[in-house]
């Protein structure tokens, strides 16, 4: 795999529309994706000691965390409206690539700061809720 920038790493917010369309959350300057998964122990006797996962079965998740400078556009007044509300929105990370995944997600955390001289920025954290989907 080629190496790839880390400006390519966009966060988008769906419209709202069933079929919807994203648009980039304008200003993210870092962001970070973490694939989680719990394993469901099947370990008997028989294992000779050691821990055994059955494949497939458990709890998966992906969390989406990002950082960046408020600049007032409409996909990050979504954001923030979605925070505010606790609902559920349609998300999408894309990379340089091309691979995409998208799936719904819960802003479990929103934080703005600025200084007095200074840009505002924002810190926020996703949960996904439901299948999230590579593509």
């Amino acid at each position: 795999m080629a190496v790839e920038k880390g400006s390519a790493f966009l966060l988008k917010v769906g419209d709202g529309a069933v079929t919807p369309s994203f648009a980039t959350v304008a200003g993210m300057r870092t962001t970070q994706l973490s694939v989680n998964g719990e394993g469901v122990v099947v370990t008997t006797k028989d294992s000779g000691g050691w821990r055994q996962l059955l494949s497939g079965a458990g709890v998966r998740s992906v969390s989406v965390s990002g950082a960046g400078v408020f600049t007032g556009s409409a996909a990050e007044a979504r954001v923030k409206g979605n925070a505010l509300s606790g609902v559920l929105d349609d998300y999408r990370l894309t990379f340089e690539g091309g691979e995409t995944m998208t799936g719904k997600f819960l802003v479990t955390r929103l934080d703005y700061a600025g200084d007095f001289n200074g840009e505002r920025s924002y810190t926020l954290s996703l949960e996904s809720s439901g299948a999230v989907v590579a593509a």
